[in-house]
């Protein structure tokens, strides 16, 4: 369960970006999280839930953005959402293709409570 190891990963950025007398305003985390990036979006955050449990983080919670597969064709120029890990293009067959997104997992946010 690599969730695990991301969720510590976000929790160390949070704590390196929050002075610590303030890490519990924090509400929200977003993250963008391709289809195809092998994360399990539930799984991760449940992950994040159980190791902020008991921390100043513990209200704090992830809202992920999931991230469609889309791939560009170089051959017929279409740029098109397909079905996750296919990279084959669905209108003109061509694999001469790109990955435009759906890899990633990306920090995008946190997201405080006014500080008093």
């Amino acid at each position: 369960m690599h969730e695990l190891s991301i969720a510590q990963s976000i929790l160390d950025i949070i704590v390196s970006n929050v002075p610590e007398d303030q890490l519990h305003y924090v509400r929200t985390v977003s993250l963008k999280v391709g289809k195809s990036s092998g994360i399990v979006p539930e799984s991760l955050e449940f992950c994040f839930m159980a190791i902020t449990a008991e921390t100043n983080l513990c209200q704090a919670r992830l809202n992920i953005e999931k991230i469609p597969f889309v791939i560009h064709c170089h051959t017929c120029g279409l740029e098109q959402e397909n079905e996750v890990g296919s990279a084959l293009c669905a209108s003109c067959g061509s694999v001469d293709t790109t990955i435009l997104s759906g890899t990633e997992m990306q920090f995008s946010e946190i997201e405080l409570d006014e500080v008093a």
